[in-house]
């Protein structure tokens, strides 16, 4: 029985229909992502499953006798609770179950032959063992360290945090509560590059089952392995990670072209020869013209498939020459007496790709403010290469005056003409009435892509930029990193999307308690080499490190894979491919099995006969390829083991 069944769904707002005859089975323990555009429906849908939300059609069930935890959903906690309290509400179930065993004991003691008693006592146990039994303290522990939950939060009041850190402590409480159905409404945010992949991992290892939204791709691929993406009030199904929806969207897209070039030219070439029939003018051809044209009324041509436009701008000064464009010596900053930054020194050179990465609070940001002059440092010094002519691009974008419309703020900002002011939108997607919205009306993503218009004419040679793909859809995302493509100068930029930090990525800036370590190479690397935990030797061009830093490596002195990997997984995908093969296989030879007795029962029906052979040759050649892919799959699982 599937774990979340959805029949038939449909949900208006008003006289605006958001989901229409929506169906989807999600059985025990599969991975689900809900994909699609801001406004699609997807936390509509969420809301519709936990309840939250009544819909207009069709049936929502979750499966007889599981439990759920919503992550979204804050429950009331006690007044004046701490983080530890609200943390051990995973635990009531437990309590009351040790609380009754205590109870049994003293009841054993009086009525020792009591059978019964000995019975309910053996039960309550096998229950306790099933939680967890008394392991708590280290299970919260392990959650806590997992999504940087240190001591001196827990000890806090739940009431007094802020929303990000009430979200990640409700995370918490979910995990440990063990439940059988996670729903999750974009987990990741709030979290560091390292708490969403610990929670990457624990939910590859989770047992139950998961429907999450998320925008963050890197995730998608660590832990789903299905994908439901939501778009013009329907949805479509994609069976693998968010690399393998990505291919296969895009193929779809082309087939559904094909079809639509396909269906069009067919229309044309029937109207074509009842147009010469009826001008022939015999009244044989005339019968024959009308007959097309009633065929030709009844055809349905598929539609065309929308496509996003690719950018078709490149920006940034290809002139700029001069080869340092930031020396970065000794800086130190604190705060009262915190040092977030420790004699941190660094070059970059023209057209490096550099990511400052961290965890929350490592003080990625006070050294982008730094660098751009916004804060000034305790100590050291920055020098800034000649002509360099920076560009900044914050998380929240705003703008002098939001009530003008795009048109007039490209006027007044950049001093162009009306034309040009059309023409430089109109290249980043801003088209036809979208021109004369004003900025206020514009979500977080559109105003990041009207600053880059602004900016892309501009001739800059270094671009900053501070968490560039927050909060956006994939679709948004996916623009802004095409943009950020077509630059031609240096790029700096701080980051928690593991997917945009390894497209990029050329250079790692790591901070770890007021320290940097200063990694030469992607992101993938830097993580294999993390791993590792090897020593960076001396870089040449910049002085000797004091104790606390470390060195740049060379690429050389970095233990490289043989090819960057696309997704992350490893052997666990590939294991997940080989099971996925063998059901496929013998799916196909039950199919195949099936012919060939329907061929015996159908040997006096010649055609019938024909029709069965062509059938199950089309089904033996299936089988054969996938039984080659199932080789080719194992024998990669077995190299990477070895």
């Amino acid at each position: 029985m599937a774990d979340i069944s959805v029949q038939n769904l449909t949900k208006y707002y008003g006289d605006r229909l958001i989901l229409q005859d929506i169906s989807f089975d999600i059985q025990p323990g599969e991975k689900v992502a809900v994909l699609g555009a801001n406004g699609a429906g997807k936390t509509t849908l969420l809301n519709i499953l936990t309840g939250r939300l009544p819909h207009d059609g069709g049936t929502v069930s979750i499966g007889q006798g599981k439990s759920a935890g919503i992550i979204d959903q804050m429950p009331d906690f006690p007044a004046h609770a701490t983080v530890e309290d609200v943390l051990r509400l995973a635990f009531r179930e437990s309590d009351e179950i040790i609380a009754a065993l205590e109870a049994l004991t003293a009841e054993m003691a009086h009525r020792p032959d009591d059978t019964s008693l000995l019975k309910r006592y053996a039960a309550l146990e096998a229950r306790l063992d099933a939680l967890g039994g008394y392991n708590r303290d280290f299970e919260i522990d392990q959650v806590c360290n997992g999504l940087e939950i240190p001591q001196k939060m827990r000890q806090q009041p739940f009431e007094l945090l802020s929303g990000g850190e009430k979200t990640r402590i409700n995370l918490a409480r979910i995990i440990l509560e063990k439940t059988d159905i996670l729903l999750l409404d974009e987990p990741t945010n709030h979290l560091d590059m390292d708490a969403v992949g610990w929670l990457g991992e624990y939910l590859e290892r989770y047992r139950g089952t998961v429907l999450t939204i998320s925008h963050d791709r890197w995730f998608l691929d660590q832990c789903c392995d299905r994908i439901i993406e939501i778009h013009d009030c329907t949805c479509d199904f994609y069976a693998g990670n968010y690399s393998f929806y990505a291919v296969e969207r895009e193929r779809r897209r082309e087939e559904q072209q094909k079809h639509h070039e396909h269906e069009v030219a067919e229309k044309k070439r029937l109207e074509d020869v009842a147009r010469k029939m009826h001008e022939h003018g015999t009244e044989h051809l005339a019968k024959r013209a009308a007959s097309i044209e009633k065929r030709i009324s009844r055809m349905r041509v598929t539609d065309r498939p929308k496509t996003d436009k690719s950018m078709s701008v490149r920006f940034g000064d290809p002139n700029y020459e001069t080869e340092e464009v930031l020396k970065v010596r000794e800086i130190t900053k604190t705060f009262g007496d915190r040092t977030v930054l420790d004699d941190v020194s660094f070059n970059i050179r023209n057209r490096e790709k550099v990511a400052i990465l961290g965890a929350n609070g490592a003080g990625k940001t006070t050294l982008l403010k730094i660098l751009l002059g916004e804060q000034e440092p305790d100590h050291g010094v920055i020098r800034k290469g000649v002509g360099l002519k920076p560009a900044y691009l914050p998380q929240q974008v705003h703008f002098p005056n939001e009530h003008r419309n795009l048109i007039d703020t490209l006027i007044y900002d950049k001093n162009v003409t009306m034309q040009v002011a059309r023409n430089r939108l109109g290249a980043f997607q801003f088209t036809g009435e979208t021109q004369m919205k004003t900025v206020s009306m514009l979500s977080g993503g559109e105003k990041s892509r009207l600053r880059l218009c602004e900016l892309m004419y501009d001739p800059l040679n270094l671009l900053i930029l501070d968490e560039p793909t927050n909060h956006l859809d994939l679709a948004s995302r996916e623009w802004i990193e095409s943009a950020v493509e077509s630059f031609d100068g240096t790029l700096l930029f701080v980051s928690h999307d593991r997917y945009f930090v390894e497209r990029f990525a050329t250079r790692v800036l790591y901070l770890d308690n007021g320290v940097l370590t200063d990694f030469i190479g992607s992101y993938s690397e830097f993580l294999a080499w993390r791993e590792k935990g090897g020593a960076l030797p001396a870089p040449e061009s910049a002085p000797a490190p004091r104790k606390k830093e470390r060195a740049v490596p060379t690429l050389d002195d970095v233990p490289k894979p043989a090819e960057r990997p696309k997704r992350t997984g490893g052997t666990k995908n590939l294991q997940k491919q080989l099971s996925s093969l063998e059901r496929e296989i013998a799916q196909l030879e039950q199919q195949s099995a099936d012919l060939e007795q329907q061929m015996i029962v159908s040997s006096s029906d010649s055609g019938k006969l024909l029709e069965l052979m062509s059938e199950k040759e089309a089904s033996d050649e299936k089988l054969t390829a996938k039984m080659e892919e199932w080789e080719a799959v194992a024998a990669e699982l077995e190299a990477m083991q070895t």
